[in-house]
């Protein structure tokens, strides 16, 4: 079963119901911040409300807001203000006020200024505030006034006490903004002061300039002693400091002395010991160059005795070997031919056939011949020891003879001063240094090979002479 519609529809009903009196609560309900009081007076009497909310009814009850809020405004007089002297003074201040927070007080002000816009309750506060400065200044001298501004602060807020009580307000702060006047009294109020200040200014500066120039003189007089004192020890200081400096140069040039003597008393001792030692040296060196020319030559010869065994191997095989499969190849053509002369002789006569023989015997003769060169020539070979080392040392002297006289390839120009006709002097001194230069060409020979050039020209004639000998035995033969 559903739900009636009168349910649905008295539901509804109730709903607007509490809405529009939760409406109409709203609007009764009075709230007050901390800033304000709000004075609610009816049929209940009057009631301050600060700080929390109340219910005010309609039609039997009203309410207003009272700012508690602090009020800033400028207390200047228009009228000049005459102090205890009669001196007309224009006072500009500025004052701070505000509504007391204890419900009296807030009472009080209410019955004071509720009614009242915030500039009418300033312009009120601000005549009475006038008044009472008005009076205070005329008790006070200008002097009182410029220099004793938080006095008049004092005594304006003990004054206004009692005023501010009665209309349930208080005077925070009231300070002195500036106080000038017409006719330049407070202008010249610190003239004397100032040229008072500026006397003894004046006075001060006077005696320090004295102080400070009898203490200038006696410190130039101290700075005078003191320099003197200072330049007659600063001389005897020199004097005492030179004294030393020479004493010290006559040690030193002492001792430079002895230095000097010893250092060449052991120098010479070196110099001699290094020459005994180079000397020594010098021997040793050539002590070993000559072993090492000994093995060189030791080891030249067994070069060359190889080299020897070489070209006679390479004769053999190449000259004799050949010589004898010549002879070989020369016999099988001529026992060829005698076979096939004789082959040929057969149907010939007889004394073709000894022609025959006769051309084989000769090519057989001739071959021989040839092989007894070859042994000849083997012999010859191996006299090439001594022979080859001759003609390569004599080959080799004009090369060098060409190095030794190299060095004068390299003279762009001779400029030769002849002081006499004798036959050492001018061209004849350089031609005569080259044949010098040439003639010891055959000692340097001997000193390198160890042979006289005599023995091995000796050599030499004696392979002439062997070769013609063999020769002849070869023809002989």
């Amino acid at each position: 079963m559903g739900i009636p519609t009168e349910v649905w529809v008295i539901s509804l009903l109730a709903v607007l119901g509490i809405l529009f009196l939760m409406a109409i609560f709203a609007r009764l309900f009075r709230k007050a911040g901390p800033h304000e009081a709000i004075i609610v007076y009816g049929f209940r009497g009057t009631r301050i409300v600060k700080g929390h909310g109340t219910i005010v009814f309609p039609m039997v009850e009203s309410s207003r807001e009272l700012s508690l809020e602090l009020m800033s405004f400028d207390v200047a007089p228009q009228q000049d203000l005459y102090t205890k002297q009669g001196v007309a003074v224009t006072v500009e201040a500025v004052a701070q006020i505000k509504v007391k927070s204890d419900p009296e007080s807030v009472k009080t002000a209410a019955e004071q200024f509720l009614t009242k816009t915030s500039q009418q309750r300033e312009g009120l506060i601000r005549l009475v505030m006038e008044g009472h400065l008005r009076g205070i200044i005329g008790q006070l001298t200008v002097e009182e006034i410029v220099k004793q501004p938080e006095m008049v602060s004092d005594r304006m807020r003990s004054t206004c006490a009692d005023d501010m009580n009665k209309m349930g307000l208080e005077v925070i702060s009231f300070t002195i903004k500036e106080v000038r006047d017409k006719n330049e009294y407070i202008t010249n109020m610190g003239r004397p002061d100032v040229a008072r200040i500026k006397r003894d200014a004046d006075v001060a500066t006077a005696e320090a300039e004295r102080d400070t120039a009898i203490r200038r003189a006696i410190a130039q007089r101290e700075s005078a002693i003191a320099k003197a004192q200072a330049d007659q020890e600063r001389v005897l200081a020199e004097n005492l400091s030179l004294a030393k400096q020479a004493e010290a140069l006559r040690d030193l040039e002492i001792k430079k002395a002895q230095y000097l003597e010893l250092t060449k008393r052991q120098q010479a001792q070196a110099d001699k010991a290094y020459e005994i030692q180079t000397n020594i040296m010098q021997q040793q060196v050539i002590i070993e160059q000559v072993k090492v020319q000994q093995v060189e030559r030791h080891e030249q010869i067994k070069v060359q005795e190889a080299e020897i065994d070489r070209r006679e191997k390479e004769l053999i095989a190449t000259v004799l070997k050949q010589a004898e499969i010549e002879r070989q190849r020369i016999q099988t053509l001529a026992e060829a031919e005698k076979g096939r002369l004789i082959a040929e002789a057969e149907g010939h006569a007889a004394a073709i056939e000894q022609q025959g023989l006769a051309e084989a015997n000769i090519i057989f003769k001739k071959g021989e011949a040839e092989a007894k060169a070859m042994n000849v020539k083997a012999e010859a070979y191996k006299e090439y020891n001594q022979a080859a080392i001759i003609d390569r040392l004599i080959g080799g002297l004009p090369e060098v003879v060409r190095a030794l006289a190299s060095p004068l390839a390299n003279v762009d120009k001779i400029t030769i001063v002849s002081t006499g006709n004798s036959e050492a002097a001018g061209m004849n001194k350089v031609t005569g240094d080259l044949t010098k230069i040439a003639a010891q060409v055959p000692a340097l020979f001997e000193t390198l090979s160890g042979m006289k050039i005599s023995e091995l020209f000796s050599s030499i004639r004696a392979i002439g002479d062997k070769a013609p000998n063999s020769t002849t035995e070869s023809s002989a033969s």
